[in-house]
């Protein structure tokens, strides 16, 4: 039994993913007399999500191709959102968390999940049909939901990774160019409605000091500045492991979350930032050979929403912390301390590996068919 069950996980899925893992507990481990409460919080949510991995494995899901199974889990997901706005406190100015025991959930995380799900059924039913403009925007309308609800928090980072789910999946299903143009123009259409009506004083702030940082240097820019310094500060091969002044001194703030590239690039230099992103690029190509070999639209189409939800959050992170995109508190996939994000991840990477097991048994007995 022991060795049917290791036989059904995706160990080299797996073997990807915790070097990066181990690349963010190292950076947020305090190597002097400080206090280690994100570390060893972050140990505890890595064993959770690594039960959930191999869980979600070794289980069938094929009922989640049901159309009333993923309405439900949407209303579920807009229903939590929901609740945040009616009675979840703020915390650090944005309502994005709900306790309960101890213990703390971000809904737009598991959402994120749910509407890869939802928009790989849309999508996989209608690929031919997408050219049609009434179908992008349905489409448009199940992440704009979410989208808006999570804006109302205020949490612009994740309505932008939400914003990108769909935009990516949209890509991938066949939009013509000219309904691409249209997007485009329709999403600037928003961005200046957002900014009139949504955004809040601090968030417009945030992209005035992006544009020009030295503005506001000891206020709104001074996080975006010293996140340039710590990456900058790294050089070749970094100030070594402990030894980062910028995140250890205090000088760059939430160095565990939103500026975990930064205080990871100040202590491992260009080198240990190639090596990041080499272990990201062959994560991806692991998840992008689910997506080749999917027995349907739906699987495949549901690796591609994978994808792209790790790279938006790694280009987004990253950009910020080099100056290129505006403080959005967007957090590095596997890295960043969070137990929402970090399960979350682990549990659309254990439905992948669930489908890619299915995969194997539905060729091996459609072989044997042909065979007989």
């Amino acid at each position: 039994m022991v060795y049917t069950f290791a036989r059904r996980i995706d160990w080299l899925l797996l073997v990807l993913v915790l070097p990066l893992v181990g690349a963010g507990l190292v950076t947020m481990k305090t190597l002097g007399g400080g206090s280690d409460y994100f570390f060893l919080n972050q140990i505890t949510w890595l064993a959770v999500g690594i039960g959930v991995f191999l869980l979600f494995s070794v289980l069938d899901w094929e009922f989640l191709k049901r159309s009333m199974v993923l309405v439900i889990f949407y209303g579920v997901g807009i229903g939590l959102l929901l609740f945040l706005l009616m009675r979840a406190p703020a915390v650090r100015g944005a309502a994005s968390w709900i306790s309960f025991s101890g213990i703390t959930l971000e809904p737009s995380d598991p959402m994120k999940l749910i509407l890869i799900l939802l928009l790989a059924k849309y999508f996989s039913r209608r690929h031919i049909e997408i050219a049609r403009a009434r179908h992008v925007i349905i489409s448009g309308l199940y992440a704009a939901v979410p989208m808006f609800l999570v804006l109302l928090q205020p949490d612009f980072g994740s309505a932008m990774i939400i914003g990108a789910l769909w935009l990516g999946m949209i890509l991938v299903s066949g939009v013509k160019k000219r309904q691409l143009l249209v997007l485009l123009l329709l999403g600037a259409i928003l961005f200046a409605v957002g900014w009139g009506v949504f955004l809040e004083p601090y968030q417009k702030l945030r992209i005035r000091t992006f544009l020009d940082p030295f503005t506001d240097p000891q206020g709104a820019g001074y996080n975006a500045l010293q996140s340039v310094v710590a990456v900058g500060s790294g050089q070749l091969f970094g100030k070594g492991v402990g030894f980062g002044a910028q995140s250890r001194l205090g000088f760059l703030p939430e160095h565990e979350t939103d500026f975990m590239f930064a205080a990871f690039a100040e202590e491992w230099g260009l080198v240990g930032v190639t090596v990041l992103f080499s272990f990201f690029g062959f994560l991806l190509a692991r998840i992008l050979s689910y997506a080749l070999r999917g027995k349907d639209n739906f699987e495949r189409l549901f690796a591609v929403g994978v994808a792209v939800l790790i790279v938006a959050h790694v280009v987004i992170h990253a950009g910020m912390n080099v100056g290129l995109l505006p403080i959005t508190g967007i957090s590095l996939p596997f890295l960043s301390y969070g137990g929402s994000h970090l399960v979350t991840l682990f549990a659309a990477l254990g439905i992948l590996a669930s489908f890619g097991q299915e995969q194997t048994i539905f060729s091996r007995r459609e072989a044997w068919q042909k065979e007989w």
